[in-house]
């Protein structure tokens, strides 16, 4: 079979509705939409979530928490996905988004310490956590805060 070739099953297409063709269509006149109302006017129709003008579940509902405006938002990197670089190179957050393993740093990286460093590697980056550190460290590189 080519792909010239290919066609679909009989009876597995169907032809649309073409409303308001006539009323021997079934669809025609009012187009399946009924006599009045807003949602047979052209442009007609409520928004999402609108009940009618009863009070709507999306206000009904308690509200919970705030939203910190001043949070900041790491992109994170654990020290075992740092093996893919040889030994010695310095690690910047222009590396890791070249090398595709960060998407794009918002407020800055955070070196994790998943996994196991086997490495000498200097690390530059926002935020280290603890372990991150001391296995950073116990494999002879440096962990330099920006």
């Amino acid at each position: 079979m080519k792909l010239h070739e290919l066609r679909a099953v009989e009876g597995a297409t169907k032809n649309r509705k073409r409303r308001g063709r006539g009323t021997a269509t079934g669809q025609g006149k009012t187009g399946g939409r009924g006599m009045n109302g807003q949602k047979s006017r052209s442009g007609g129709g409520v928004r999402p979530g609108f009940e009618g003008g009863q009070m709507p579940l999306y206000r009904r509902i308690p509200k919970r928490g705030f939203t910190n405006i001043w949070r900041k938002e790491y992109e994170i990197v654990n020290v075992e996905a740092l093996n893919r670089f040889e030994a010695g190179t310095v690690i910047t957050p222009e590396l890791l988004i070249e090398e595709g393993m960060v998407k794009q740093v918002k407020d800055g990286i955070k070196i994790l310490g998943n996994g196991n460093l086997e490495k000498a590697l200097t690390v530059q980056a926002q935020k280290f956590t603890k372990s991150a550190l001391e296995k950073i460290e116990a494999a002879g590189g440096k962990a330099q805060v920006i």
